[in-house]
C-alpha cells in the first residue's frame, strides 16, 4: 500500500483503506485490537447517532477525550456526519471548555465520564445543548470491562441522567446504514485545533481535509527508507488533539493504512510491553518521554528491537539525550519541527542519510521558508540568526475569530503568505535548521505551548495580586518550567506562593500551572508601560550561568 495521492476527504480516504484490507488491525487499545472494518462500522454508527441527535453538516462538535479508540471513533464519526471536530486536551478545565465552545459555537461535546462535571459547569455560559459521555472501557471486550471494574482499576466520573446527556453505548445503537453519505469537498473544514501562544486565550486553527491529509502523508513518508509506510506500527504516545499526534500518528489511518497503538495516559510498562508484542516500528515522543524511557528501572525487561524510527518533536532535544538514545538502541532520534499553523512538519531529519548534530530538521518539500530580521521581513544572511517564516501551498491563512492575531502572525511577501513562527533559528546551505531562541512570549513545557499572557491573566484575577510576569525557565528534562513573578497589593498579608499555585490549579490545565512563584516589589516595563519579559528571562539566564 503506497497511500492515495488524489485529493479526497478524510472519511473517503479511511473508508477506501478499510475496504481494501478490512481485517487489518487499525488500532490497538489497552491490549485489544480493532480492525479497519470494526473502526469503520463503529464510526458509521457514531455518525448516524449524531445525525439522530440533530447534528447537521457544518456543526461544531468538541472531542474532550484522552487518547483511545473512543477518540478515533468519535473523531471519524464527526467527520462522517459532515460536522467539524474541535479536539481539546482532556486536562482542560471548565473555564477552557466554556471559552472554546463559545468561540466555535459548539453545540455538542463528546467527553470522558471524568470530564462530565467540567462540561456541566460550563454549560450555563456556553452554546452546548447536548453531551455524549464515554467511559474509558466502553469499547473493550466485556470480560476486560468486567475484570477492570471488579479489580477497581477503571477510573470513572459521576454522570447525570439529564435529557441532554447520552452515553456512547446508547449512541452506537444507531444503524451504520443510517450514516449520511455526503458530497463533501476536500477543502471543507475538518477540524479546528487550538494552540497556545502569546494571547490570553488559545487560538483556533481551522484545518481542511486536504491540508491534514497532505501534511500527514508527507510526514509519515519520511521513514520510508526504513520500512514500507503501509507496514508501519506506531506507538501513538503523542496526544491526538495535538498536530504532532495527528500528522505523525493518527494520519496513518487515512493515508497509508498502518496501525496505531494508543493508551489514555502514559504508562511506561504498558507502552514498552505493547511495543514488543505488536512489533512497533515507530516510536513518537517529546524529549521528556524519551528521557523517561531511558531512565526506566525495568527497561531491560522489554524488547524494543522492532523499533526502527524514533521521532521526537514538540521541543528541543538535548544533545546528551540524543547521544544516550543512539548508544542504547543503535539508531538516532530523528528530530522534527513544526506548528499547528503549518500542519505539523516544517523541517524533519531524513532517514536515508546522516544529518548534522543539533539540527531541528531539514525543510520538507512542501514548505518554503525565510529567515528574517525579528518582527521584520528583510532576510538575514545565510547562517545568521533570525525569525523563521514559513509558507506552504496550501496553508492555513487565518485564525478562527482572531483578526488581530491573524494580522500579527501572517504576512504577505512577494504575493505569498507566510506564517511567523516566533522562533529564532539559523539555516545552513542544505536547508537544515538550528534552533536559537524564541521571540514570542511562549513557554514550551513538556511539548505543550503555554501562553505567558494567559497565566498572567489568571494570576491577576486573584484578589491579592496587582501584577504578574510569567516566563519559562530552561530545564533539560521538560524544556521550560513555568515561573511567575508577582506583585501583591500593599494591604495583603499571609499570601504564599502555594496559595497562588493552588488558585491557578482551579483555573488552568495542569501543564500551565506555575511551578515557581517569586514575589517582587516591581516589574520591568517599557516607557509606554509594556511588560518587558525579556529582561526577566535575561535575569533567569544569568542565574543559570
Amino acid at each position: 500500500m503506497t497511500g492515495q495521492s488524489e485529493i479526497t476527504t478524510i472519511p473517503q480516504a479511511f473508508d477506501r483503506l478499510a475496504a481494501e484490507h478490512p481485517d487489518k488491525t487499525a488500532v490497538v487499545y489497552l491490549g485489544s485490537r480493532y480492525s479497519y472494518r470494526r473502526v469503520a462500522e463503529l464510526s458509521d454508527r457514531f455518525a448516524a447517532g449524531l445525525v439522530g441527535l440533530g447534528i447537521k453538516p457544518g456543526d461544531r462538535v468538541m472531542v474532550y477525550l484522552p487518547n483511545s479508540v473512543q477518540w478515533i471513533v468519535s473523531w471519524l464519526g464527526i467527520l462522517k456526519a459532515g460536522a467539524v471536530a474541535v479536539p481539546i486536551t482532556p486536562i482542560y478545565t471548565s473555564r477552557d471548555v466554556e471559552y472554546i465552545t463559545g468561540d466555535t459555537g459548539c453545540t455538542t461535546v463528546v467527553c470522558a465520564d471524568r470530564n462530565y462535571g467540567h462540561v456541566m459547569r460550563a454549560m450555563d455560559n456556553s452554546p452546548v445543548e447536548r453531551v455524549v459521555v464515554c467511559g474509558l472501557v466502553d469499547l473493550l471486550p466485556w470480560y476486560k470491562r468486567a475484570f477492570g471494574f471488579l479489580a477497581d482499576v477503571v477510573p470513572t466520573g459521576r454522570v447525570g441522567k439529564e435529557t441532554h446527556t447520552v452515553g456512547l453505548p446508547q449512541l452506537l445503537k444507531a444503524s451504520p446504514g443510517d450514516r449520511p453519505r455526503l458530497e463533501a469537498d476536500p477543502d471543507d473544514l475538518a477540524e479546528i485545533l487550538y494552540t497556545g501562544g502569546t494571547t490570553k486565550h488559545p487560538k483556533g486553527v481551522p484545518i481542511t481535509h486536504h491540508l491534514l491529509i497532505k501534511g500527514a502523508r508527507e510526514q509519515l513518508a519520511v521513514p520510508a527508507p526504513l520500512f514500507n509506510p503501509a507496514d508501519n506500527v506506531l506507538m501513538g504516545s503523542a496526544p491526538m488533539f495535538h498536530i504532532l499526534g495527528q500528522t505523525c500518528g493518527l494520519g496513518t489511518l487515512f493515508t497509508y493504512g498502518g496501525t496505531i497503538i494508543t493508551q489514555p495516559r502514559v504508562n511506561l510498562d504498558a507502552m514498552l510491553d505493547a511495543a514488543g508484542r505488536e512489533g512497533v516500528t515507530t516510536l513518537i515522543g517529546v524529549p521528556t518521554l524519551l528521557r523517561m524511557i531511558l531512565e526506566h528501572d525495568r527497561l531491560d525487561q522489554y524488547d524494543l528491537s522492532s523499533v526502527r524510527y524514533t521521532f521526537s518533536g514538540g521541543d528541543v532535544l538535548p544533545r546528551e539525550l540524543g547521544l544516550r538514545w543512539q548508544e542504547r538502541f543503535g539508531h538516532p532520534v530523528y528530530i522534527g519541527y513544526g506548528a499547528t499553523e503549518t500542519i505539523g512538519g516544517v523541517a524533519m531529519c531524513p532517514t536515508d542519510r546522516d544529518f548534522p548534530e543539533g539540527t531541528m530538521g531539514r525543510v520538507v518539500a512542501s514548505k518554503q521558508v525565510k529567515v528574517v530580521e525579528p518582527d521584520g521581513i528583510a532576510e538575514v544572511p545565510l547562517g545568521e540568526a533570525g525569525e523563521l517564516l514559513v509558507h506552504s501551498d496550501p496553508m492555513v491563512s487565518a485564525y478562527h475569530n482572531k483578526p488581530e492575531e491573524t494580522a500579527e502572525s501572517f504576512v504577505e511577501i512577494d504575493g505569498l503568505l507566510f506564517y511567523r513562527t516566533g522562533d529564532i533559528v539559523t539555516m545552513d546551505q542544505e536547508q537544515y535548521l538550528y534552533f536559537v531562541d524564541r521571540t514570542a512570549d511562549t513557554i514550551k513545557h513538556k511539548g505543550y505551548r503555554v501562553s505567558a499572557s494567559e497565566v498572567e491573566c489568571v494570576l491577576q484575577d486573584h484578589p491579592a495580586v496587582i501584577s504578574s510576569c510569567v516566563v519559562g525557565v530552561p530545564d533539560e528534562k521538560v524544556g521550560d518550567r513555568v515561573k511567575a513573578y508577582v506583585i501583591l497589593k500593599k494591604d495583603v498579608k499571609g499570601i504564599t506562593g502555594y496559595d497562588l499555585i493552588a488558585f491557578c490549579r482551579q483555573h488552568l490545565a495542569s501543564y500551565k500551572v506555575p511551578q515557581y512563584i517569586e514575589f517582587r516589589d516591581m516589574l520591568p516595563k517599557s516607557k509606554v508601560g509594556k511588560l518587558l519579559r525579556r529582561e526577566i528571562r535575561s535575569e533567569e539566564a544569568s542565574r543559570l550561568e
